[in-house]
């Protein structure tokens, strides 16, 4: 009796083991299944991570090169409206839109006017296409930039000086806001009339600029081709102490100064002619704003990519040739 009793002593023994057993391998199945989904969860983290930066870093390059760009002044001839080390932003789309405008600041090429001739492009073919795109995205360029304000436009009559001031098309200017405190009008008198297709351009510190007045005897008489000027500046973003926007002086709103000459064309600008590149700026530095956006980037790549998981689980330099 006792022998056949001992199987039934040990059958809840086995009972009891077998359910222990089937969960100790679910805790294994699922430990070792929440391991091998760590990986995966990495390996997505990076993926969005290098998505954004990439996306980041081509957007960056397309303003930069087509849209809008940070020139950095390096010299004191267009003091005081802009100091030496001030960062200013420039649109590049802007006379596409409207023609260039008397007061306007501008960003230009020396290009065919007062800039050194332009380098012989590459012999080799490769090297050549790499320097045509990384001129077209505003990464390299071989042209020397200005800044300066227009003060004159195709047609123009701009003379030196009227009862002490300047005219254009007989019009005085009122300067006072704008020109360099105790600066005269210019050193010397002049007299010109603006070609088509170019503007006359000075520097706000009179004194310390080599402007138009300086390039009388070059291609254009010292006006600047329409067709190399790369942008308007029209804010200072650097340093906070000097930011803000750089407006047209009341002077250039009377409308008698309008009846000599009609309004700039708007440019038909190819990519060659508005790019810039910090190895080729001396008198305008151009800052590399590729290099700051993409690093705002990478530091911002994690915030945004932090927000989509908790979404998820809710849901499922410039020139200047006097310094």
């Amino acid at each position: 009796m006792d022998d056949q009793e001992d199987p039934g002593t040990l059958a809840p023994t086995r009972t009891t083991e077998e359910p222990a057993s089937a969960e100790a391998q679910e805790d294994e199945s699922a430990s070792s299944g929440s391991t091998s989904a760590q990986p995966e969860k990495k390996k997505s983290f990076w993926r969005e991570l290098l998505t954004i930066v990439v996306a980041a870093a081509v957007l960056t390059l397309v303003v930069k090169g087509f849209v809008v760009q940070v020139y950095r002044i390096p010299s004191a001839s267009m003091e005081n409206t802009l100091q030496i080390g001030d960062r200013v932003l420039v649109n590049k789309l802007i006379y596409h839109f409207r023609g260039i405008a008397r007061g306007d600041i501008v960003v230009f090429s020396g290009q065919n006017s007062w800039g050194p001739p332009a380098a012989s492009p590459p012999a080799d073919p490769a090297a050549r296409y790499l320097d045509d795109v990384l001129s077209d995205i505003g990464l390299h360029s071989s042209q020397t930039y200005y800044i300066k304000r227009v003060i004159g436009l195709p047609g123009d009559k701009v003379v030196c000086c009227t009862d002490g001031r300047l005219t254009v098309n007989g019009v005085q200017l009122s300067e006072s806001s704008y020109v360099y405190p105790g600066n005269a009008p210019s050193a010397f008198a002049f007299n010109t009339t603006v070609p088509a297709g170019y503007v006359w351009v000075m520097g706000d510190h009179r004194g310390d600029s080599e402007d138009s007045r300086y390039h009388t005897g070059e291609l254009g008489g010292g006006a600047v081709p329409e067709n190399q000027v790369v942008g308007r500046a029209f804010l200072i973003i650097w340093p906070l102490s000097q930011f803000g926007d750089l407006p047209i002086p009341s002077t250039f709103a009377q409308a008698a100064l309008h009846a000599g000459a009609a309004v700039a064309p708007m440019l038909q600008v190819g990519g060659a002619a508005v790019t810039a590149g910090p190895t080729a700026l001396s008198a305008v530095g151009a800052v590399p704003v590729a290099g700051t956006a993409g690093a705002a980037g990478v530091l911002s790549a994690p915030l945004l990519i932090l927000r989509r998981r908790r979404r998820r689980g809710r849901d499922g330099y410039l020139s200047d040739p006097k310094p």
